[in-house]
């Protein structure tokens, strides 16, 4: 019998009283998850004017009410939000209006309404479809619009560092590698291309990755550094495919699924190996465990459910209940409600299971944005797990930005010092037309008041 950690991993689901429900959901339609979260928050576009969204504290479920405060200053519908990997407040989001904004989320979530963003950042010509944070350096952002173009950005200084033309057709979904060092895309074409922004060249090509005409999603197996596809075949059977980057011109490993018409969602955790498999349209979720060797991975189990999935999202493993040995958690996006989905692995003992939780994903920058746009490339930063054993949360004095009534969490400097500088211009820019109007009415004979 092969030795496996998780092959009796389970799913517990959710009490109603754990979920969020009654969530006027947007119903606009993409290759977006739908919905993202991080340690503390998930966020999720809703119906309305002006391009709503709602960001939701774990800590508080339960009925949406009408009275909820909702994030609004998009002119049009929010396709994707993306979590900084390292400011747990800070939100970025893009839409149907050609831009994408960060925001400010207050300490303990959003109590009143948010119409103001931190940032501003136009510069696609067509309306942007996804977003992506570097996973290792801080405050750079990966932008995608349907007119095919991506554009990298440095946040804090609110500036483009990279534009990328190199897509033919509509770019379906993109990934970072480990480092970030690179980016791989699927798209349209059938094409998965293997980015190097930083040179703005294409360095490696699979032509036909899938041969089905539907969308292919990719994820990067980690530091095994293999990349995974999920597409469809030409009769229309889902199906995943393992690749070696260092020789693409054929699979390592193909997986036939089963036949249905939903595209499938991966996400890859790295410290138990496992991957999850979630279907938009479905109510189940397949999972399986990867091994270093041929055959590279074996299925373990799938969870069913009567309820169809629209979106998924996977919390990162710091905002989990290890004690539980909960070594996963999808947030399970529906027609009108948010299901969190705990994957435990049974163990006797209460204590802390060293086994199942080794070092993970710390949540801090390897490097700065200006580091990795001089061509530098770090490894992500790990943390312990075990609770006696881990550092205290680090207390960065950073400038705070107020949003109503409420104080937002502490900014990245730079974002503040722009926003007080803008202020500081506009004023200016109002004084100088104050003036200028005096002026010509005085020039019209005329008494100023």
């Amino acid at each position: 019998v092969r030795a496996s950690k998780s092959r009796n991993v389970f799913v517990a689901p959710p009490k109603p009283e754990q979920c969020f429900t009654l969530l006027p959901i947007s119903s606009t339609s993409g290759e977006q998850s739908y919905i993202k979260g991080n340690t503390k928050y998930c966020s999720v576009a809703v119906q309305g004017g002006g391009g709503p969204f709602i960001v939701l504290s774990y800590d508080k479920p339960g009925r949406f009410e009408r009275s909820n405060p909702l994030v609004t200053g998009h002119t049009g519908n929010v396709l994707d939000f993306e979590w900084n990997p390292f400011h747990e407040q800070v939100l970025a989001t893009c839409s149907e209006d050609t831009t994408v904004k960060i925001w400010g989320i207050p300490v303990g979530g959003v109590t009143e309404p948010i119409t103001e963003p931190l940032v501003d950042l136009p510069g696609h010509q067509r309306k942007v479809t996804l977003l992506r944070f570097h996973p290792t350096a801080s405050n750079v952002l990966c932008s995608v619009g349907a007119d095919t173009v991506m554009k990298v950005w440095d946040i804090e200084s609110g500036l483009e560092a990279y534009t990328f033309e190199e897509h033919e057709q509509l770019i379906q979904d993109i990934v970072w590698d480990h480092t970030g060092a690179n980016f791989a895309t699927s798209s349209k074409d059938k094409k998965i291309r293997i980015c190097d922004v930083r040179n703005n060249k294409v360095s490696q090509i699979i032509n036909t990755a899938h041969e089905g005409a539907r969308s292919t999603k990719l994820t990067y197996l980690g530091s095994k550094e293999k990349l995974l596809s999920v597409g469809f075949t030409r009769q229309s059977q889902r199906q995943f495919k393992i690749w070696d980057p260092r020789n693409l011109s054929q699979e390592i490993k193909r997986i036939d699924i089963d036949q249905a018409a939903g595209v499938i969602l991966p996400f890859y955790d790295e410290d138990s190996q496992l991957l999850y498999l979630a279907g938009k349209g479905d109510g189940n979720i397949r999972y399986y465990e990867f091994v270093d060797e041929n055959p590279w991975c074996f299925y373990i189990n799938e969870f069913r459910s009567t309820s169809a999935a629209k979106g998924m999202a996977m919390v990162p493993k710091l905002g989990l209940d290890l004690m539980k040995c909960e070594t996963a958690r999808l947030l399970k996006l529906t027609s009108n409600a948010i299901e969190p989905l705990s994957f435990i692995v049974p163990r006797k003992s209460d204590a802390f299971q060293d086994d199942l939780f080794p070092p993970t994903y710390a949540g801090v920058p390897s490097l700065t944005a200006s580091e990795w746009i001089a061509g530098e490339d770090k490894p992500p930063v790990l943390t312990e797990l075990r609770p006696d054993s881990r550092p205290a949360a680090a207390n960065h004095v950073l400038p705070t930005k107020k949003i109503g009534n409420a104080i937002a969490a502490p900014l990245p400097s730079v974002i503040a010092d722009k926003v007080n500088h803008e202020l500081e211009d506009q004023l200016q820019a109002a004084m100088d037309r104050i003036l200028l109007l005096e002026k010509v009415i005085k020039e019209n004979g005329l008494r100023v008041p």
